[in-house]
């Protein structure tokens, strides 16, 4: 169990990135969604013992985490948003100093490394320098030295920047098959990322924690406040000024637009049933006509 109690981290200048965040975590796979700036970065470096809240506690299995981080940290993988390398070692290199330092055995430690090379499509590139390695193989890099010790907690910021579609889907698969026995906390604001391994989603927003569910509970806040309309391409960005916009199809009859708000935005709009993009972006944005303007 890994619990965070009513966390604020406040940086120089007064600069609020978390306010009053309270997450309690069990085995399973929460997703973090939100918008950037949103605090999901700061919350999670709080949660990774990187940084120290201004106030809240964080409990690993009921143990002050920030005032003994030891035991937490023994337990953790932790992937940051800005993941780190030494450009002149190979991925091998690489990660067998990070095991060292973790006081991994030399054999159990090449025996894993070799495992997550393979897994992650990189055992062909293992001895090249990651300096020469691209953006995206060094996300998996990222990836592999996350799970390096096998943890019981795994908190990862953002882990398929950079993936292409086919790594994205299973680096997603990997994380719904650990979650089924450790915790898993996944930030990131790409919605599909969460929207197919998730049963417990938390939103973000302001530094707040704006509503946590199951993914069918953001379904049911969104329904009724999603509507389809066909407009003529000038009407557009009037449309787009006007109302949030999930999302927009440009077709032979004009432009689908996909607008959330409670009250039908046109007379010829449709109502729809949402999906998980359009239930973040009504949380996160509201879903009504934005101030100062009206309906169409």
């Amino acid at each position: 169990m890994l619990e965070l109690v009513n966390i604020a981290k406040v940086y120089r200048g007064g600069v609020r990135g978390v306010a009053g965040v309270t997450l309690r975590l069990g085995p399973g796979l929460v997703g973090l969604l939100g918008p950037n700036g949103a605090g999901k970065s700061s919350l999670l470096r709080v949660a990774a013992t990187v940084t120290r809240p201004t106030s809240g506690q964080v409990l690993f299995e009921g143990a002050d985490a920030v005032a003994r981080p030891d035991l937490l940290r023994r337990n953790l993988g932790y992937l940051p948003q800005d993941f780190g390398v030494y450009p002149h070692l190979s991925a091998r290199e690489f990660l067998s100093y990070l095991a060292a330092v973790k006081g991994m055995p030399a054999r159990t430690a090449r025996a894993r490394i070799g495992e997550l090379l393979d897994l992650l499509d990189l055992a062909g590139a293992g001895k090249r320098p990651l300096g020469k390695y691209s953006g995206g193989m060094l996300r998996r890099v990222g990836i592999a030295q996350a799970l390096l010790a096998d943890p019981c907690v795994l908190i990862v910021d953002e882990p398929t920047a950079g993936l292409d579609p086919e790594q994205r889907v299973l680096f997603r698969n990997l994380l719904a098959d650990l979650a089924a026995d450790r915790v898993v906390l996944l930030s990131t604001h790409i919605v599909s990322d969460v929207g197919s391994v998730a049963t417990d989603i938390a939103v973000m927003d302001g530094g707040r924690l704006v509503l946590r569910g199951s993914p069918e509970d953001l379904l049911r806040h969104a329904r009724g406040r999603v509507w389809e309309v066909t407009v003529p391409p000038g009407e557009l960005a009037q449309l787009r000024d006007r109302y949030p916009m999930s999302k927009l199809v440009r077709t032979a009859a004009g432009v689908q637009v996909r607008l959330l708000t409670p009250t039908a935005p046109a007379p010829d709009a449709a109502p729809v049933m949402p999906d998980l993009e359009d239930a973040y972006l009504t949380i996160v944005h509201g879903a009504g006509p934005r101030e100062g303007t009206g309906a169409r």
